[in-house]
């Protein structure tokens, strides 16, 4: 039996398996989707505020080392298509139990770190398109609880559901930004704008290159969302054939949109104006178009944002079932609801830390921060893997990547972590204490596995011989 094998069984009792519905087009609408949203709508004035008029290449350097990073996540899921990504990659490349169970902690805490800050975003943008009058604290936090239960609620319902309600999602989030492009290239049309600031460098005390690299910390946030989708592999029809021009896809497309919107956005309103407040996107769409109804544009930005929080939630609980499968974790959190087929002990536990991060941590930039802050390490160790791996063959077919790229991947990421980026120190903090829980719950999970193991021996040692 395989150590797969043994995680999908508990005594005699078989677990049911996930249900795959997602085909190409699906599967794209989740990456895009995954992938625009929060970063755009939330982040773009704060990365105006770290590099001024030139707020593209922030996001177009975020974009180059994800693409790259994309090409490593493609040669492994196509080589193992099951769920769990790079905890399963690190799990496969290294077989040291607690760098599988940090990494896969890490992938998790970074999605549920995301969550809570579309939850936030998702609150606040309620709250100006039903022009309710609430505290900063308080009010929104209780919004932002509320809507992660409704999350849960729709995770535990099913993958199919989930992955209409994205579709829907998508393409009112993709409606959003095309209407921000829209309305400045009809702006700019008529005059109205200045193209000349795109490529003026406002960095402050740092050079235009140190204010690129703080930017693009920032920037990186935008980007993270690719990733998610190889945790839904067992819920993909064909993973192997179809990821690699999936994948691919939907960052050129998201990665020419954010391009575009950043363009239009700082050629409509100064840097500076763009850096003030939470609603950057809708200081634009108020510039080119004084006339349209903004509204409506908090309704699309609340949508959009939502869409982050219901695919995070999705990739965090799909992780635990992974590696619960694998014999990584506890075999509870590997558990399928009969009805549903939805891992449900999974979905309740991560639910449970996102409304803790919502409860307790505030600042959108800082947890948005502290995401791309814990998928670059994890992205670091996912193009070393690749390399590692390419001494374990498998019988099918499967995409190769160039060596050149995991290497270049590697180095990027890996100095990306590093606080020689000028990372705002409070986003080390959080990652730090999430890191801290993450070994103490290693500290338990060892325990639980041996005695998992000591009961499934013991259980076979009084089942009689055939």
């Amino acid at each position: 039996m395989t150590n797969t094998d043994a995680g999908r069984t508990s005594g005699t009792t078989q677990e049911p398996s996930l249900n795959r519905v997602m085909g190409p087009g699906l599967l794209l609408l989740f990456v895009v989707g995954d992938i625009l949203g929060t970063g755009i709508y939330a982040l773009t004035g704060k990365v105006a505020n770290e590099v001024g008029g030139a707020v593209w290449v922030p996001f177009l350097v975020a974009f180059l080392i994800a693409l790259v990073t994309g090409f490593s996540y493609l040669e492994l899921v196509t080589k193992y298509p099951h769920a769990a990504g790079a905890a399963l990659y690190t799990h496969k490349a290294f077989g040291i139990q607690f760098l599988t169970f940090m990494v896969a902690f890490t992938v998790m805490s970074s999605g549920i770190t995301s969550a809570a800050t579309a939850s936030r975003a998702f609150a606040a943008n309620f709250a100006e398109a039903f022009e309710l009058s609430l505290s900063a604290g308080i009010g929104i936090t209780l919004i932002a609880l509320a809507f992660m239960v409704v999350v849960a609620a729709i995770n535990l319902r099913g993958v199919s559901e989930s992955v209409k309600l994205n579709v829907l999602l998508t393409c009112v989030e993709l409606t959003g930004l095309l209407i921000v492009i829209g309305v400045g290239l009809w702006a700019l049309g008529f005059g109205n704008g200045d193209f000349g600031r795109v490529t003026e460098f406002e960095t402050g005390d740092r050079s235009a290159l140190g204010g690129v690299i703080v930017a693009t910390t920032l920037a990186f946030f935008a980007m993270v969302g690719f990733e998610d989708s190889v945790n839904m592999a067992e819920e993909c029809k064909e993973p192997s054939r179809i990821f690699p021009k999936v994948l691919l896809s939907g960052l050129i497309i998201t990665g020419t949109i954010y391009v575009l919107v950043s363009i239009t956005a700082v050629a409509l309103v100064p840097a500076d104006q763009l850096g003030a407040g939470d609603t950057p996107l809708l200081k634009v769409v108020e510039a080119g178009a004084p006339g349209f109804p903004t509204h409506i544009f908090a309704f699309i930005t609340m949508f959009a944002v939502a869409n982050s929080a219901l695919i995070n939630m999705l990739m965090a609980s799909r992780l635990l079932y992974g590696m619960a499968r694998q014999g990584v974790l506890p075999r509870q959190l590997g558990r399928v609801h009969q009805g549903r087929r939805t891992p449900y002990i999974a979905i309740a536990f991560t639910t449970v830390l996102a409304l803790g991060l919502i409860a307790f941590v505030g600042e959108v930039p800082e947890l948005g921060g502290t995401t791309a802050l814990l998928l670059l390490a994890v992205f670091t160790v996912v193009n070393v893997a690749v390399l590692v791996l390419r001494r374990d063959p498998v019988p099918h077919k499967h995409f190769r990547t160039p060596t050149v790229l995991p290497i270049i991947g590697a180095l990027a990421c890996g100095f990306m972590v590093t606080p020689w980026t000028d990372r705002n120190p409070q986003q080390y903090t959080i990652a730090g204490v999430l890191l801290a829980i993450g070994v103490g719950l290693w500290v338990l999970n060892h325990f639980a596995i041996r005695g998992q193991h000591a009961e499934t021996a013991a259980e076979e040692s009084q089942t009689p011989d055939a």
